[in-house]
């Protein structure tokens, strides 16, 4: 083994083994039980680089297929990637763009060529990438949303729900992007806080409130609630009033959406720019007339402001109203959340359009509707959701999903099988004749990626890999798209096959900077999970993502996090390397050795108990838990104390090689480059498919007592020569007395002497020093270093500086309250040690 651990030098060949293995595929594994364990990756889009989200997500999931795997359960990883749709067509634009090509002039069929090439290209470079950090996927099953498979699912599930009245065409309110040109799922708006003027303006008989008066132009209903007495006399009622573009008519209707309690409770209804609004004109039959057009410009309801794009028209508006004197009040503070497209941070406008729909209301299994059918799962316990505070997130999202638009108006993407002849259209895989033209339109990415579970194992097939490996076990992913993705995949799985597409969903938090910010280009704090691989190891930066975590819960990431886990994984390899170079021919020991000696018996005992822990741990998702316990018997028990220890007692191969093999074993789903590395020199079959430990644990109190007083006496010693200064490989003469322990301590005399460097001595008269433990008394001999004026002298000067910084009251009023603390705290030390010295 070399002398340090370098982690580029090793990686790209142990993943070549691990690939050439054969392995990654369930089918190849030898020695599988009956258990079935099974994930799909979800598939990160092939729009260019993984990010450290993605990385965070690889660590979790390779984790637990490696602990399954090891298990001899039959494992299947299953890798993908995704069409990003909107994402991949805005990339290929612009690159195009840059050579001088509109994709409108070369067609859609050319621009298509070109997204294949862009998209072949960045899955090879995703790969790879996903390669690096070790994830044992099953690439022999290796799927794409657009690939032939997915295709045919995709039609087919448009057709059946066509078929079943789940789909239908319709002109509803839909978000609207104006820049991306498509419509967007409610989910993929965002909402950005600012401060906005929001308008009191006279409208007739009441005050109306509003941010967007530019909406207004053809608002001819006052909406009220039916239980709001100051508006009872006016219900009904029919007023002329004077408005933006002259004298209108408008009318008062009664309805339980009007809010007393916000504004003046009554407010006018601009139905085809909201989605509440739409569902009133719809409720009392009134007329819809679109204001702004899709390209974010005023229409022709407007008048003479058709054309004008929406924040002009705004103050248009407003001045047109203050010159009639109908505006009461401006609030120039009003806090607003701006809807923005995620993807390109354009302000949304709710629009009438006219789109395909999924009815998630309709009755559709036993008289429930999609939506129902996906709440019901998740309320009965069939999935469970880690943490469980997301249920109530779930539900609040279900219960409010309205139709879901799946139409996209973008060239990339599938293609929505229906075909159009003047004012007829057809349902159907192929043109029904000549004469009959596609739908433009594509489908929304959610809506393929939403059958992912079941479209990778064959479906609509009913392929072996479906009825094995279906519904999966898990389904690891950040919480942020609890919605976007996890909750469809519910809502079709349910419906489609009539079964959950997963037992549990862990949520792991979203990765943040050491100043607790999210990562953004803006901010210039991203992490690049390549470069860190490329400095500090894959192990490193899995461990850094994993030990410390909460599920559900954000956690800082920051390079000298990582560079401590590097120095983790070298302990690691130091402690292997320091066993292996000390026997002669290292073998494989299979039974758990019988124990000599007490720190025999203390070891082994503590190694059983880490593997019951470790093996319920991971069973019950605490990933974290398991790797700190990990750390801390690696580290602590087995390299500070065991190996010290075996140093002196001597012949421990046995143990030695015992504890290291289990060691490894138990650390590979953690840090798999380091420790198969290290298993190499075992001379047998790849860690990989190693059998994970087993240990039937039963605590020996006794034991574990005995060696925590030898502990406890060694510590002391050893914080006592620290503490003066005495060189602590210097030997001082020592003499431990104690009725009840005298067995013990006299067994281990020789453990004493060498890992606290002291000389046993009956002669207690030479002894000036003593130590006292409960039961016991420690006498040392020991020439303690003498203080000095020069000493105390710069220590009295240090707490008369710290005393005046802690009088003085603009510090205490200003500092951080820690930075307070901190001070006060030396201040106390530096007074402990000053009377120490003079002593």
């Amino acid at each position: 083994m070399e002398k340090a651990y370098e982690a580029k030098k090793f990686e790209d060949a142990i993943y070549s083994e691990w690939i050439n293995s054969g392995y990654f595929n369930p089918d190849n594994l030898p020695n599988r039980n009956k258990e079935i364990f099974s994930i799909v990756l979800p598939p990160p889009n092939v729009t260019g680089q993984l990010h450290i989200g993605h990385a965070a997500m690889l660590a979790y999931q390779d984790l637990m297929v490696r602990y399954h795997r090891m298990k001899g359960d039959q494992t299947l990883w299953l890798p993908g990637m995704d069409q990003a749709a909107i994402d991949t067509q805005k990339m290929v634009d612009k690159k195009l763009k840059a050579q001088g090509i509109d994709r409108h002039q070369i067609g859609r069929k050319k621009f298509l060529r070109e997204v294949d090439k862009f998209t072949q290209e960045s899955k090879i470079i995703i790969k790879k990438q996903l390669q690096k950090m070790g994830s044992s996927l099953d690439w022999s099953r290796e799927r794409y949303t657009m690939d032939s498979g997915s295709t045919k699912a995709v039609q087919q599930v448009f057709i059946k729900m066509y078929n079943d009245g789940l789909i239908y065409r319709g002109k509803r309110v839909v978000i609207w992007c104006p820049h991306c040109q498509s419509t967007l799922a409610d989910d993929e708006v965002e909402y950005i806080e600012q401060k906005t003027p929001f308008y009191y303006f006279r409208y007739g008989p009441v005050i109306i409130g509003t941010a967007r008066p530019e909406t207004k132009f053809s608002d001819k209903v006052i909406v009220v609630h039916p239980q709001d007495k100051r508006y009872k006399n006016i219900v009904g009622k029919e007023f002329e009033i004077e408005w933006i573009q002259g004298k209108i008519k408008a009318k008062v209707i009664a309805d339980i959406s009007a809010d007393m309690e916000m504004g003046t409770g009554a407010m006018t209804i601009t139905p085809a720019h909201s989605f509440v609004d739409f569902e009133l004109a719809q409720k009392y039959n009134l007329k819809v007339e679109e204001i702004i057009n899709k390209a974010g410009r005023m229409t022709s309801a407007a008048g003479k402001l058709e054309g004008a794009p929406v924040k002009e028209a705004r103050e248009k508006v407003v001045e047109i109203l203050k010159k009639k004197g109908l505006i009461k009040k401006i609030d120039k503070n009003y806090i607003h959340n701006l809807s923005v497209c995620y993807r390109c941070r354009t302000p949304i406008e709710p629009l009438l359009s006219e789109q395909w729909f999924v009815n998630v209301n309709k009755p559709i299994k036993k008289g429930k509707s999609l939506k129902q059918l996906a709440s019901q799962i998740v309320k009965n316990g069939n999935i469970k959701i880690i943490p469980e505070r997301f249920n109530k997130t779930y539900f609040q999202w279900m219960d409010n999903l309205r139709d879901w638009c799946i139409s996209r108006q973008i060239w990339f993407g599938h293609r929505i099988p229906v075909w159009y002849k003047k004012d007829k259209y057809k349902i159907g895989l192929k043109s029904p004749s000549e004469g009959w033209t596609q739908d433009p339109d594509t489908l929304d990415t959610w809506f393929s990626s939403a059958l992912w579970t079941f479209s990778t194992l064959g479906w609509p097939e009913k392929t072996k890999d479906l009825k094995k490996f279906h519904p999966n076990t898990v389904m690891e992913t950040g919480y942020d798209i609890l919605f976007f993705w996890v909750a469809r995949m519910i809502l079709m799985t349910t419906y489609l096959l009539d079964e959950k597409p997963f037992d549990t969903v862990y949520l792991h938090g979203l990765i943040r900077d050491k100043q607790g910010r999210k990562m953004s280009k803006s901010l210039d704090n991203g992490i690049d999970p390549l470069e860190m691989i490329k400095d500090y190891g894959a192990d490193a930066l899995r461990l850094s993502m994993i030990v410390g975590s909460t599920p559900g819960i954000d956690m800082k990431l920051y390079d000298e996090k990582i560079a401590g886990f590097r120095n983790f994984v070298n302990k690691l390899w130091n402690i292997s390397r320091f066993i292996l170079l000390n026997i002669k021919n290292p073998k494989i020991i299979e039974k758990r050795p019988k124990p000599k000696t007490l720190f025999d018996k203390w070891i082994l005992n503590k190694l059983d108990s880490l593997i019951d822990s470790t093996t319920k741990d991971l069973d019950n998702f605490n990933f974290s838990i398991a790797g700190m316990a990990l750390k801390h018997f690696t580290w602590h028990d087995f390299a500070d104390w065991y190996l010290e220890i075996a140093k002196v007692e001597k012949d421990k191969e046995e143990i030695l090689l015992y504890c290291l093999q289990n060691i490894l074993k138990l650390w590979h789903p953690f840090t798999p480059y380091v420790t198969e590395t290290i298993w190499k020199n075992f001379k047998t079959d790849l860690l990989l498919i190693q059998k994970w430990p087993e240990a039937k644990y039963k605590k020996d109190e006794k034991t574990i007592k005995n060696v925590q007083i030898i502990q406890k006496i060694i510590f002391e010693i050893n914080k006592f020569k620290n503490e003066h200064k005495i060189n602590p490989k210097k030997s001082i003469e020592c003499l431990i007395i104690s009725e009840k322990y005298n067995d013990l301590i006299n067994k281990q005399a020789t453990v004493i002497e060498k890992l606290a460097r002291v000389k046993h001595t009956t002669q207690e008269k030479s002894l000036n020093t003593e130590l006292h433990l409960p039961n016991i008394k420690i006498y040392l001999k020991a020439e303690t270093r003498k203080s000095n004026d020069k000493e105390i002298a710069n220590l009295e000067k240090y707490i008369e500086s710290l005393e005046n910084k802690l009088n003085n009251k603009k510090f205490i009023d200003n500092a951080p309250t820690d930075i307070v603390k901190k001070e006060k705290e030396k201040l106390k030390e530096t007074k402990k040690l000053l009377t120490k010295i003079k002593k």
